[in-house]
């Protein structure tokens, strides 16, 4: 076979790994707990009218209706393919490759770091205290070393929400230095304040969002990055010249409505008292330590039978997301809350397994 593509490739690709998402991991199963998904699809409308017309860079009808919701200016919203395009964007517009550096604090969301060795760009680490802290003394030691600082709040795969002093002071840290990004993908489910607001107090702040979590719209692939109108004119700069499809628009724009508001409002509060129940039905089987906190969508546990429990869970079509690899999570699996008569299946696969290993 011709060795073309190896030979031509940038040599720093060719040590790149590909993100493992849920869906590369596995093709098939009855019951998806692995990708922090709603469980709930909801119905939508599509004129196919305008199909013949390239789309709208940014519609307007999008970045009104989410500025409206997130209580922000039009002019401080950007709408992309996913938050994962917004991250991209912000490495692609403010990190010259080969050079420049983001900050991440690992345990937590893996594209930071894969989209930044996408293009060149280094990857510092201020990892999380042990009690998922941020660790305050390690990003200042970085000050002047980085772009970008992302912080994931509430955070991807614990669930803790980072507490706002913390996050005052990395700004203040970074102040005229670096763009402080608070992924807020879980936002919905959070009982703590969320960071949109803070917009104006801070030139350095950008705010993450999606409609992929609370909204039940992954597959739409649809995110926001909210900043100041300067940082949104740089994204509009190196983003795509038509990001958004326009069935992705018309749906994203329902969504956004009073009408589509109220049913996501009513399904979060659903998913977080199914979360609670799960959480409880965890916790009191021996054989889980619970850990991080009930801020997202998703339970995170930790056990000494991961491997064996997770094998046997996905031979009945459960699938779970191992969390083995990052820092402090050996054994853990993180498990997305799913409806009532998913969480069911699982439990009950859960007994039988360790019914099994006890015989």
């Amino acid at each position: 076979m011709s060795n073309l593509a190896d030979k031509l490739q940038s040599p720093h690709v060719k040590t790149l790994t590909p993100y493992q998402s849920a869906r590369r991991l596995f093709s098939g199963g009855q019951d998806w707990l692995n990708a922090n998904e709603s469980p709930f699809a909801n119905d939508y409308s599509v004129d196919a009218s305008r199909f013949n017309r390239y789309p709208d860079c940014q519609p307007k009808t999008v970045i009104q209706s989410y500025a409206q919701y997130a209580g922000v200016e039009p002019e401080q919203l950007l709408v992309s393919r996913g938050a994962d395009e917004g991250i991209e964007l912000l490495i692609r517009g403010f990190c010259e490759a080969g050079k420049d550096n983001i900050l991440i604090c690992p345990p937590t969301y893996g594209m930071y770091a894969i989209s930044a060795e996408t293009f060149n760009v280094g990857v510092e680490k201020a990892p999380l205290k042990a009690d998922f802290s941020l660790d305050m003394d390690a990003i200042e030691s970085q000050v002047g070393k980085v772009k970008l600082v992302f912080i994931c709040s509430p955070n991807n795969p614990t669930g803790t929400q980072v507490d706002a002093e913390s996050i005052h002071q990395t700004l203040a840290l970074f102040k005229d230095k670096a763009l402080v990004v608070v992924d807020e993908a879980y936002i919905e489910f959070a009982e703590g304040e969320n960071w949109a607001n803070k917009l104006a107090d801070y030139d350095n702040l950008v705010v993450l969002r999606t409609l992929s979590k609370a909204f039940g719209l992954a597959g739409l692939r649809c995110g926001f990055t909210l900043a100041s109108p300067e940082i949104i004119e740089v994204l509009l700069k190196v983003i795509a010249p038509y990001p958004l499809a326009e069935p992705v628009a018309q749906i994203a724009a329902q969504a956004l409505s009073a009408q589509g508001l109220a049913t996501i409002k009513q399904q979060v509060g659903e998913l977080n008292g199914l979360k609670t129940e799960l959480r409880a039905a965890l916790s009191s089987r021996a054989e889980f330590e619970v850990l991080g906190d009930t801020q997202a969508n998703f339970v995170l546990v930790r056990t000494e039978h991961k491997q064996g429990l997770m094998d046997a869970l996905v031979e009945q079509g459960i699938l779970v997301r191992d969390q083995s690899k990052q820092l402090y999570l050996d054994n853990c699996l993180r498990i997305s809350v799913g409806d009532k008569a998913q969480n069911a299946r699982l439990l009950a696969a859960i007994d039988a397994f360790f019914k099994q290993e006890t015989a």
